[in-house]
C-alpha cells in the first residue's frame, strides 16, 4: 500500500447516532438547547450548573501529599540537591519546569533530568539514577512516571536517596518502596484525574503554604493548562477550573518561551484555547523528545532570556515540520505492512525504519483509518518499543495485562499505552494481543460513531445561544465541544483548498441567514453548489471568541441521506 492509498483510505463509514433526550435538564437563565447539552455531560440540577459555569478548582484528596510536602520543605529549608526525574512529552515537560522553578525558588539546588526517548526510553532507569546520585541528588522526584519503577527507586534508596513519585498512571499489584507515591489512583474510591503537571501544581501550592511562601499561581497554572489538554486529561471540575485559569493566564504571559512559541505558532495570546494548545502548542513542544531530545523544550518554558527563547521556539518549530514529514512517510511503510493484515482485530506493525519518536502518532493514524486497536513499533537491535492507540470499546493497557511476562516493560491509560520488549517475543506478543481482541470485541459494533448532541435548524442558532455555548469551554475529554445536526442545508459556494486540496471551503444557507464554513479532509462525496446537504458542525471556541462564526463540518452527505 502506498503513501496515498493508506492517507485516502475509505475509512469506515461513521453512524449519526443522535444522543437521547436525558432524563432531566437543568433550569436556569440559559436557553433550553444550553440546559440540554449540559444534562448530556452530566450536569442536571439548577446547583450542579452554576457549579459548572463557576468552575471551582477543589484540591483532589491525593495519597502521601503531607508525606511528600513535609519531605520537600525540609529540602528546600536545607538547600538539598534535589533530581527531577520527568518524561519526555508535553505533561513530563511541564511537570519539570514546574518542579524546578518553585523547588528553585523556595531554596533547593533542583537537577533536572529528562531521558531521551531512543536511547533511554520511558520511566526511571538506573543509569540515570545513579548519575544523579554521583551528582549529590539526596532526593529524587519523579514528575509523570515511578508507580512502576521498583527496582529503580530500589537503586535509589540503595544509594541513600529518599524517593517521591508525582505520577497519575495505573496502579501495579506492587508498588516501588518510595518516601511517597502522590497517586491519585491509589485510591479505589477517587474520581480525580489530573494530569501529572496538575499533581505537581497541587503538591507545590500545598509546599508554598506550608513554607509561607508568596503564591505564584498564574505562572504555574499556564503549564499546568499545557499539561493538562495535551495529556487529554478529563475537561471536568477541577481539571477544567486549572485549564480555564491556565488560559487566562497564558493570555497575559510573561514567560519568554511561551510568548515565543506562540509567535511562531501564529497564534494570538488573547485567542488562546484548548484547541490552539493541542493542535498547535502542544506537537511543538512534543517534536523535542521524538525528533531531537525533549530538554529543548524544557529550556524553552524556563528560559527568561527573550533572545534565547526565540532562537529555541524557531528550533522546535522546525522540529515540529520535520516530524510532519517523518510521520507521512512512516505511515507509508505502516500502510504497506499491514496491507494483508487489515482484516484483524487489532492491529500491530512494526520495522528497524520507524522511527520511535513518532510511532504513537502512527499509532493514532491508524485507529482513525481503521477504526481498531493499534500497535506501532520500532525494532531495534535487541529490543523493540511499541506505542498503543485504542478505541473506546478496548482497554489497551488492560490487554498488556494479558501478558506481562513478554515484556521487559509496560505501562499507560485505557486509550494509549507502550511497551518494550525483546524481539523474539514480539510474534508472540502480536498473537496474544490479537487473540485477546478478538475474544473482547467479538460481537460488538465497531462501526465508529459521530455522536450528535443536537439537531438544530441553522437558521435558529442566534446570539444568545453563541454567546452561552462559549461558556461551556474550556472543551475536551468528558466536555466534548457541542456537536449539531442540520438537515437540508442549501450549498452556495464550493472550492477545495489546502495543499492538497483536500478541504472543503463551503458557503451555506438555511432560510435566510448564511454560513461559511470549512470541512477538513472531505472529498465531496457527491455535494455540489446548489445541492441540499445534511451535516454534522460545531463551532470552535476560536470562532466565536473572534467574533467570525465558522462552522467547522465534521461530516456531511446529500439530504436525501438517512442518519
Amino acid at each position: 500500500m502506498t503513501q496515498a492509498t493508506i492517507s485516502d483510505a475509505v475509512r469506515p463509514a461513521k453512524r449519526w447516532r443522535l444522543r437521547p433526550d436525558p432524563a432531566s435538564v437543568p433550569e436556569g437563565d440559559w436557553p433550553p438547547l444550553i440546559g440540554r447539552l449540559l444534562a448530556l455531560r452530566g450536569v442536571e440540577t439548577a446547583s450542579a450548573a452554576r457549579a459548572f459555569f463557576e468552575a471551582a478548582a477543589p484540591v483532589p484528596a491525593l495519597p502521601d501529599l503531607e508525606k511528600a510536602v513535609e519531605r520537600l520543605a525540609r529540602a528546600c529549608r536545607d538547600g538539598e540537591v534535589v533530581a527531577v526525574f520527568g518524561d519526555y512529552d508535553v505533561d513530563g515537560i511541564t511537570s519539570t519546569a514546574l518542579l524546578y522553578e518553585n523547588l528553585a525558588a523556595m531554596g533547593a539546588k533542583v537537577l533536572p533530568y529528562l531521558p531521551h526517548r531512543d536511547s533511554e526510553g520511558y520511566g526511571l532507569n538506573n543509569a540515570a539514577v545513579d548519575s544523579l546520585h554521583a551528582l549529590g541528588a539526596t532526593l529524587l522526584v519523579t514528575a509523570d512516571c515511578g508507580t512502576s519503577s521498583i527496582d529503580e527507586v530500589a537503586t535509589a534508596r540503595n544509594h541513600g536517596m529518599d524517593v517521591i513519585i508525582l505520577d497519575h498512571h495505573t496502579v501495579p499489584p506492587l508498588l516501588p518502596a518510595a518516601l511517597a507515591i502522590v497517586n491519585p489512583k491509589r485510591d479505589p474510591n477517587s474520581t480525580a484525574e489530573p494530569s501529572a503537571g496538575g499533581i505537581c501544581y497541587y503538591v507545590l501550592r500545598a509546599l508554598r503554604e506550608a513554607m509561607d511562601f508568596p503564591e505564584d499561581n498564574g505562572a504555574m497554572l499556564e503549564l499546568v493548562a499545557l499539561s493538562t489538554v495535551c495529556d487529554l486529561a478529563p475537561m471536568v471540575e477541577g481539571n477544567r477550573a486549572l485549564v480555564r485559569d491556565g488560559l487566562r493566564a497564558i493570555a497575559k504571559t510573561e514567560r519568554p518561551g511561551l510568548r515565543a512559541l506562540l509567535e511562531v505558532a501564529r497564534i494570538d495570546p488573547a485567542g488562546v484555547d484548548t484547541e490552539a494548545i493541542g493542535f498547535a502548542l502542544g506537537p511543538r513542544i512534543n517534536a523535542a523528545g521524538r525528533m531531537a531530545h525533549a530538554r529543548l523544550a524544557f529550556d524553552l518554558l524556563v528560559s527568561t532570556d527573550e533572545t534565547e527563547a526565540r532562537e529555541i521556539a524557531a528550533e522546535l518549530d522546525r522540529l515540529n515540520r520535520e516530524r510532519q514529514q517523518a510521520t507521512q512517510d512512516a505511515l507509508a511503510l505502516a500502510g504497506e505492512l499491514i496491507a494483508d493484515e487489515a482484516d484483524a482485530p487489532l492491529l500491530m506493525v512494526g520495522h528497524e525504519e520507524l522511527p520511535a519518536g513518532i510511532v504513537g502518532l502512527v499509532a493514532s493514524k491508524l485507529v482513525e483509518t481503521y477504526y481498531k486497536p493499534s500497535f506501532v513499533y520500532q525494532r531495534g537491535e535487541h529490543e523493540s518499543v511499541a506505542s498503543a492507540r485504542s478505541i473506546r470499546e478496548f482497554d489497551v493497557t488492560g490487554a498488556l495485562r494479558s501478558c506481562p511476562e513478554l515484556f521487559v516493560r509496560f505501562g499507560g491509560h485505557r486509550m494509549a499505552a507502550g511497551f518494550t520488549a525483546k524481539n523474539e517475543k514480539i510474534p508472540e506478543i502480536k498473537e496474544r494481543l490479537i487473540a485477546h481482541a478478538a475474544e473482547l470485541l467479538a460481537g460488538q459494533d465497531l462501526t465508529p460513531a459521530l455522536e450528535i448532541d443536537a439537531e438544530l435548524p441553522l437558521k435558529e442558532l442566534r446570539g444568545e445561544e453563541i454567546r452561552w455555548l462559549s461558556r461551556l469551554a474550556p472543551h475536551g475529554v468528558e466536555n466534548p465541544v457541542p456537536t449539531f445536526l442540520s438537515r437540508g442545508v442549501l450549498v452556495r459556494g464550493l472550492r477545495a483548498v489546502g495543499k492538497d486540496g483536500d478541504h472543503l471551503k463551503l458557503q451555506l444557507k438555511d432560510g435566510a441567514v448564511s454560513w461559511p464554513a470549512i470541512a477538513f479532509r472531505q472529498q465531496g462525496g457527491g455535494i455540489a453548489e446548489g445541492t441540499l446537504i445534511d451535516l454534522v458542525w460545531t463551532l470552535t471556541s476560536d470562532s466565536y471568541i473572534k467574533g467570525g462564526l465558522e462552522l467547522n463540518v465534521l461530516d456531511l452527505r446529500p439530504a436525501s441521506s438517512s442518519g
